[in-house]
């Protein structure tokens, strides 16, 4: 295989000589290997369709047409589309930055993707009026590529991709829970109670709640809908005496499962203070705190903030590791429960 055209990449033209080594092979798999890897065969695949490929001039309208030696393969990858979502001039946090990714810590309140009710003002709206012209598409289209989530009352260190490629590497490294020492993630959370242990482990499976289809609770790991959750934890500072008293804690991931750490915290007695979804039952314990009472109860979203991210870069292979501190509102919540000694 030899290349013999210009503006190779992920927009603009491109054009391949097959060589003997690769004859008979798909022409989707020619394609993929040719570009080393800068579009997956999915996006190579709706090109091909799209009639965007040519084989000696001939569009190729076939993924699995098989490739000759001699033949010259063009491909031309058209500008991204505009995205549907509206650019909006909302203000980031931006810890890094390059041509492949960007890493953010998300505030409070700001929800990550558009959807019902909140198809403004979220964060891919804001990335998109940020990166401006730097996205270079994902699938085709002009957006940032969001690998993971955090709950729009969930604070902390974010990643997203801005091309192809970084989103394909970064979305593997998630799927692999950091098994592969690649990724870690790290968050801290004040709870009501005290752990009776320093550190451990809670390994239950989660899956949707028989009473509420938004929520998700610990199911019996044969039960069609269950994903093996592992959550890893660590408690930092105690708060208060019997009776009333809360937690400071660290909890790193092995599994990314939606709403994992609250409900395995919930789960074990433990849910995070202001959690109104896994923790309503335990809003009558602030009676108990006497004067910190009043600020605790005022504390308007669950108390979780992903302080710790670390994964590899998807073009250098460089360790990047990304810590923050304690969102102002937790840590004068932090505060607070030091009052009870």
């Amino acid at each position: 295989m030899s290349f013999v055209g210009t503006g190779a990449g992920e927009r603009g033209a491109s054009a391949f000589v097959v060589g003997d080594e690769d004859t008979g092979r798909r022409l989707d798999q020619f394609l993929a290997a040719a570009l080393g890897g800068e579009l997956s065969r999915s996006r190579i695949q709706a090109l091909i369709e799209a009639g965007q490929v040519a084989i000696d001039g001939h569009a190729a309208l076939s993924p699995k047409r098989k490739v000759a030696a001699g033949e010259t393969i063009a491909l031309q990858v058209p500008e991204p589309e505009a995205p549907d979502p509206t650019p909006e001039n909302i203000a980031l946090d931006i810890l890094f930055e390059d041509e492949h990714l960007v890493v953010l810590d998300k505030p409070a309140g700001l929800v990550v993707h558009p959807g019902p009710g909140n198809w403004t003002g979220t964060l891919v709206n804001a990335l998109l009026f940020h990166c401006g012209d730097t996205l270079s598409g994902i699938g085709g289209v002009k957006r940032p590529g969001i690998v993971h989530r955090l709950d729009k009352d969930t604070s902390g260190v974010m990643v997203v991709a801005k091309n192809d490629a970084a989103h394909r590497s970064l979305a593997a490294q998630f799927a692999a829970h950091g098994q592969d020492g690649r990724m870690e993630r790290a968050y801290q959370a004040v709870v009501w109670g005290i752990p009776s242990r320093p550190n451990g482990t809670i390994e239950a499976a989660l899956g949707r709640s028989n009473s509420d289809r938004t929520k998700r609770t610990v199911v019996p790991e044969g039960r069609p809908d269950a994903r093996h959750a592992v959550t890893h934890f660590e408690v930092l500072e105690r708060f208060g005496v019997e009776g009333a008293n809360a937690s400071l804690i660290a909890c790193i991931l092995e599994t990314g499962r939606t709403h994992q750490i609250r409900v395995h915290l919930s789960h074990i007695g433990h849910p995070l203070i202001g959690d109104d979804v896994y923790g309503a039952h335990f809003r009558t314990k602030s009676r108990k705190l006497g004067e910190v009472g009043a600020d605790v109860e005022a504390f308007g979203r669950q108390a979780l903030h992903a302080y710790r991210l670390a994964f590899e870069h998807p073009a250098t292979g460089e360790a990047m590791e990304f810590e923050t501190e304690l969102p102002a509102d937790m840590e004068e919540l932090v505060e607070s429960l030091r009052r009870l000694g």
